[in-house]
């Protein structure tokens, strides 16, 4: 298990954000083995922890701690694939909303959750803790559908306000520029509240018959994405965004998943020959693989995040699973071979 992947769709913002700077865009995803035919392929996706690090690679090459907010007045529907596609379509922005969030997983997928719509905010999931490797994130999601919707509603749509779960930043200014609202951080979410009257405004490109046939086609899709999983995947999906939390038990997790516990505990064990204890320390494991190696978050964060009674055991259990403390295989992890 990874901290998930998303489509190439996601740096076409970041491309165009770094050419309107005059900057070579291209010759700095190579760095990061992103090639042109890789932008072009079907479907292709690339890690989380990559993206984050050539967003990181792209602030030290421009200068820009707003790269996030620039990326995100470059996006465009098409940038979010089908689901883009389909919204733009929609009779409302509303429903343009609902649509991206309904079928986000078709171009995006994180353990630490899924953006969602709930009137009048639409509302992108917690990554914290926030480092110089992920603020770009949260500002080129929430800039995204800003823009989005501006673009759908010829510039029509109006946000009352924004609200960003991290400490003002250096280029904290900015933002009140970009979105035209104010803007809060420090708040328990990361979320856009638009003015409700803006979620009714009819899209320029409306067109209902298009938008039920791309609406079939993003079912199809989802369906043949969703049913090859299996059922230790549905499991740790559930799990994931909880390990720093009261985790739920057996009987929890089968109640979400619409089975008697006996019957989880038993496709488990016919499954993949596991059981659901193995799960929760396989997660912990994997994820602080991912943490220690893709990122730059502190030991004691990680402790946090992976439900760990504090920054000790959380080594003992490190060094337990791969045979080195955390600070050496990070260091290790940091020679240049292991960029991808």
């Amino acid at each position: 298990m990874k901290l998930g992947d998303l489509s190439v769709g996601y740096l076409y913002s970041l491309h165009a954000a770094l050419q309107s700077l005059g900057h070579d865009a291209q010759a700095l995803f190579t760095r990061y083995r992103v090639s042109r035919d890789l932008l072009a392929a079907p479907q292709a996706r690339i890690s989380i922890p990559r993206f984050m690090r050539l967003g990181h690679a792209a602030i030290q090459l421009s200068g820009r701690a707003d790269i996030g907010l620039l990326m995100g007045l470059h996006s465009q529907p098409a940038h979010l694939g089908l689901p883009g596609v389909t919204a733009q379509c929609a009779p409302s922005l509303g429903q343009a909303f609902d649509t991206l969030v309904r079928f986000e997983r078709l171009t995006s997928q994180n353990y630490r959750g899924h953006s969602s719509f709930q009137p009048p905010a639409t509302r992108f999931y917690s990554i914290s803790p926030y480092n110089q490797f992920n603020l770009f994130v949260v500002d080129s999601a929430l800039a995204s559908r800003m823009q989005l919707a501006r673009q759908l509603t010829g510039g029509a749509a109006r946000l009352r306000e924004v609200h960003i779960e991290f400490p003002a930043p250096p280029h904290a200014e900015r933002y009140e520029e970009v979105f035209g609202c104010p803007v809060l951080f420090e708040q328990a979410h990361n979320q856009l509240l638009w003015e409700p009257a803006s979620l009714a405004l009819p899209l320029l490109q409306s067109a209902p018959t298009t938008h039920a046939q791309l609406l079939a086609l993003c079912e199809q899709q989802l369906h043949e994405l969703t049913r090859h999983r299996h059922l230790r995947e549905r499991v740790e999906e559930i799990l994931s965004p909880q390990l720093h939390r009261q985790l739920p038990d057996l009987a929890e997790v089968a109640a979400q998943l619409g089975l008697p516990p006996w019957t989880l505990r038993r496709r488990l064990k016919a499954e993949a020959n596991t059981r659901f204890q193995d799960i929760i320390d396989e997660i912990r494991r994997d994820l602080a693989v991912s943490y220690i190696r893709d990122t730059e978050t502190a030991l004691g964060e990680i402790a946090f995040l992976l439900g760990f009674s504090s920054p000790a055991a959380f080594q003992r259990a490190f060094k337990r699973w791969t045979g080195e403390a955390p600070g050496q295989y990070r260091r290790q992890a940091r020679q240049p071979r292991h960029i991808s």
